[in-house]
């Protein structure tokens, strides 16, 4: 059996906890909507972005690219625990995905950037990350014939830092994954989820679950604190913005550090530390299949764990 706190009770009655029952379709006002392309992007600018995002020269040493760390084959992410640093000491955080990236109110697991812009900037200048003098970047890039006219083309001018950015943005935005099982059935296809997928939905609202993952990326747009009842995760962070679930089947490891390995542990996790519940078994494994039906696709392919 469940076992819930005093505490965990009081928040279950302000959530949402419209049932969803096996063969019924969506209700009219479900905590998460679908998630959807950015409209009116420019193929050009997306083409060059994604040109740029992955050419070494971006990077100081000019040894990685944004591609290095983000596996755009597979789940936006990679599979590490936590990327190296040029020096070749673990970075802090684990790499969050770039898929639907464009869908957060905020970037990063701090959420300090507003914009793909901001977040591909420091991304850059970062030590930790790519180390690269922008200026310099841009010189080695002006000197590349094809990128050069493509500049000139979509931008009227040379290749600048503002174009660099505003490119990268671009291919960024077009990262959205639509088409999952579980937007087919918000969008009225009521076989589209099995019996034990909407019996997870269902827990995963009435247990709390939604009260931080909703909206069309199932998460991504409120910061919380990190391990309200007990410690989330091995390294504590006072306060998080909270990830997006969608293609969470295929992102492993979990959280800001990367140390829960698989998603039955991060979903008992989650429980005990953001709401102060044990969760059976049974629920696990439910708003495990649930979650499953959150992997959407990428250029006709379905998001995927890297290496398979």
């Amino acid at each position: 059996m469940r076992k819930y706190t005093l505490a965990a009770v009081a928040i279950l009655g302000a959530l949402w906890v419209v049932a969803a029952f096996p063969g019924e379709p969506a209700g009219d006002s479900e905590p998460i909507t679908p998630v959807l392309p950015f409209e009116r992007l420019s193929a050009g600018k997306v083409e060059l972005g994604g040109m740029l995002f992955g050419d070494v020269r971006l990077s100081g040493d000019q040894s990685r690219s944004c591609a290095s760390c983000h596996d755009i084959a597979s789940n936006g992410a990679g599979s590490q625990r936590r990327h190296l640093s040029p020096r070749g000491t673990p970075l802090k955080l684990n790499t969050p995905t770039l898929f639907n990236a464009a869908h957060n109110f905020r970037l990063n697991w701090s959420g300090r950037f507003r914009t793909l812009e901001e977040q591909a900037d420091a991304s850059l200048r970062n030590p930790d990350i790519m180390n690269a003098d922008t200026a310099e970047v841009v010189r080695r890039l002006r000197a590349d014939r094809r990128i050069a006219e493509a500049a000139r083309r979509l931008y009227g001018r040379d290749i600048d830092r503002a174009i660099l950015l505003d490119a990268l943005a671009a291919y960024e935005r077009s990262l959205v994954t639509p088409g999952s099982r579980f937007d087919r059935w918000l969008a009225g296809d009521a076989r589209a989820l099995t019996p034990q997928e909407l019996r997870g939905y269902r827990t995963f609202k009435t247990a709390g679950c939604v009260s931080c993952h909703q909206g069309a990326n199932v998460g991504g747009n409120i910061y919380q604190r990190s391990g309200i009842f007990e410690p989330a995760a091995l390294h504590g962070v006072d306060r998080l913005r909270v990830p997006s679930l969608r293609n969470v089947a295929a992102t492993a490891p979990y959280f800001h550090d990367g140390s829960a390995t698989t998603l039955a542990q991060a979903i008992e996790s989650m429980g005990r530390a953001q709401l102060g519940v044990e969760l059976d078994p049974a629920d696990v494994a439910d708003i495990s299949a649930f979650l499953e039906t959150l992997t959407g696709f990428h250029d006709g392919k379905p998001v995927s764990v890297p290496g398979r």
